[in-house]
């Protein structure tokens, strides 16, 4: 199992990329140092020449990578969320009761992130802060319909795909699963910062978890009864 995971390589759209990352030394530092970089100093402070300082490259290399920072952005996101998928599935094979397989995917895609050990470069930890600080720049803004035709977020979808049809499998009478999968996804990002910038404004704390919100909201809004 561990020499399974070890070779583990998470598909994005490989239209995001000029050249794929994960080929070479150089493109894995680049990714790895990205997100360092964007949670240390946020997205819009972020540069190529900042981030080729730090790496000890030229900024013309990591063009060879990524044409602009907000593809580099949209990679890290589809990574992200790829590497969601693949836990939540892994998770679920093997549970067959509908209602406890919603109730682990919930657990997995809303609790708080530990870093992987089996992927070297990319501390997953370090990424959440930067999906949960970054995530929406990636689609609010004027190009996103053309983006969303060239499939740049596909991984995303599918995963909310995925949320959607464990809903309807435990109600398939519930008239918006769509909605509340999707609901789910953007509002587990929500909480958590929430929790770190308006605490005011959430339940959520060191004591109670985003996944134990959202487990108690879909148990109530699908009328079910939680028996442990």
């Amino acid at each position: 199992m561990k020499q399974l995971l070890a070779q583990l390589k998470i598909e994005v759209n490989n239209n995001l990329y000029v050249k794929d990352p994960e080929s070479s030394d150089l493109g894995k530092k680049i990714v790895e140092n990205s997100i360092i970089l964007i949670d240390e100093i946020g997205f819009e402070n972020f540069t190529f020449k900042k981030l080729g300082n730090q790496i000890g490259s030229n900024e013309s290399s990591i063009y060879r990578y990524f044409e602009n920072k907000h593809r580099l952005l949209l990679y890290l996101a589809s990574w992200y969320w790829g590497w969601k998928e693949y836990q939540l599935v892994f998770a679920t094979a093997n549970v067959t009761d509908p209602k406890r397989r919603l109730q682990i995917a919930i657990e997995v895609l809303t609790r708080k992130v530990e870093k992987d050990s089996f992927i070297s470069h990319i501390d997953e930890v370090v990424l959440n802060r930067v999906v949960i600080n970054e995530f929406s720049k990636a689609y609010l803004n004027k190009q996103v319909d053309k983006e969303h035709k060239e499939g740049f977020f596909e991984v995303y979808k599918r995963l909310a795909f995925r949320l959607k049809e464990m809903i309807l499998e435990v109600d398939k009478k519930y008239p918006y699963p769509a909605s509340l999968a999707s609901t789910i996804l953007e509002g587990s990002l929500h909480q958590y910062f929430l929790k770190e910038h308006f605490s005011e404004l959430t339940e959520c704390d060191e004591n109670i978890s985003p996944s134990e919100f959202f487990n108690h909201m879909v148990l109530n809004i699908l009328k079910l009864k939680d028996n442990g």
